[in-house]
């Protein structure tokens, strides 16, 4: 019999690692590519890499979107922002990567539509609403887009605690 009973703890062990590694996985964890040239324009190839990282906005969260080009040296380093910032807020913040030099997604499409100025990085931040609080081209800094996260998150628990 403990043979028997080992086994079953191994198998549900083995199910409860699945489950946290697919809920891991399904917040679309984000990974920086480790070989950019962070001092030049050079081609390295997608900046950011994820799961799910192609989905478009998601209802009910403050979404964070960043369109960039794989060349652009201004685009590298806001994306090891990015990914910091993914880091620190988890699922509780939808983060929309969008790169240029790739096909999109039709709901990748659509954001670049709407939102893409032109210059690159392009971040955009959506309140759990879909409404635009923050749409800039440039760097910014990680404080400055917490900041804006924080008070989206704040807005989103307010509302909820209404309803």
């Amino acid at each position: 019999m403990p043979r028997f009973r080992t086994g079953i703890r191994i198998a549900v062990l083995g199910a409860w690692t699945l489950v946290l590694t697919a809920a891991l996985l399904a917040q679309g964890q984000l990974k920086l590519n480790p070989h950019l040239d962070y001092g030049s324009d050079s081609v390295d190839g997608p900046l950011i890499t994820g799961n799910e990282i192609e989905t478009g906005v998601v209802a009910g969260k403050p979404n964070y979107v960043m369109i960039y080009g794989e060349g652009c040296f201004n685009s590298k380093r806001q994306a090891r922002r990015t990914v910091a910032l993914s880091e620190r807020y988890g699922d509780r913040v939808n983060f929309v990567i969008i790169d240029l030099d790739k096909p999109q997604s039709p709901a990748q499409l659509k954001l670049v539509q709407t939102y893409y100025g032109g210059s690159i990085p392009d971040l955009v931040v959506l309140d759990s609403n879909g409404k635009p609080v923050y749409n800039q081209a440039g760097e910014q800094t990680e404080e400055v887009l917490s900041q804006i996260l924080d008070t989206g998150l704040k807005q989103q628990t307010s509302a909820q605690e209404r309803h």
